[in-house]
């Protein structure tokens, strides 16, 4: 892992949670979307992506997350979605969770790009191919985090990422990668893509919050 001051995501801080979008800040700085299914690694990732422990918090209780989280970064925001796809939840719940993501996805103005998150180990399922599909028809830039690579050997975690990339043909817009925060692999890319969305002119996708 790089020293503090080669990280550019070093100074992250937690800034609220937002269980309504009328919480979120009306100012034009870019965010980036964390978005995943319950327990892919999603605030582990976060962490090491800023370089901090206990930045977003690890729970290991799936589904512990409800609201939009939202972290400060030089220039801009990160925004923890709740995870998606876990069954031990009311139906009540879950639509809950999915409302108040898809209203957030499709109507912030100020979102940039989303990083999907996948357990490597169980890449692709039902909920993370409609994430993927709503993403690309909203014509928001995607990178899919395929998480946990530590868990398989190198060889064969790069044979699961060309699969995934055989997997997606209809998807060449969305860029991917390995990654694990127990070791670190992939931390520097991740970091120059995520400065790259920040950068980058937003996407033709939103309307007004709350519209």
């Amino acid at each position: 892992m790089p020293p503090p001051s080669a990280n550019p995501f070093a100074g992250a801080r937690f800034l609220r949670s937002c269980a309504r979008l009328d919480q979120l800040p009306r100012d034009p700085l870019p965010e980036i979307a964390f978005a995943g299914r319950s327990n892919a690694g999603k605030s582990s990732a976060l962490n090491a992506l800023c370089g901090q422990h206990a930045l977003a918090r690890v729970s290991k209780t799936p589904g512990r997350t409800q609201w939009i989280n939202l972290f400060e970064i030089p220039g801009g925001r990160f925004a923890d979605l709740p995870g998606y796809g876990y069954a031990k939840v009311s139906r009540e719940l879950q639509r809950d969770w999915s409302d108040l993501i898809g209203r957030y996805l499709e109507t912030r103005s100020n979102l940039r790009g989303v990083v999907l998150i996948m357990d490597i180990r169980h890449p692709l399922a039902a909920s993370d191919r409609q994430m993927l599909d709503w993403l690309l028809h909203r014509g928001l830039p995607c990178h899919l985090l395929l998480t946990k690579a530590d868990k398989l050997g190198f060889g064969a975690a790069k044979n699961t990422l060309l699969a995934m990339r055989r997997a997606l043909p209809q998807h060449g817009a969305v860029s991917m990668q390995l990654f694990s925060a127990h070791t670190g692999l992939g931390l520097d890319e991740l970091r120059s893509h995520i400065e790259a969305l920040l950068t980058a002119a937003p996407p033709a996708h939103g309307r007004t919050e709350g519209s």
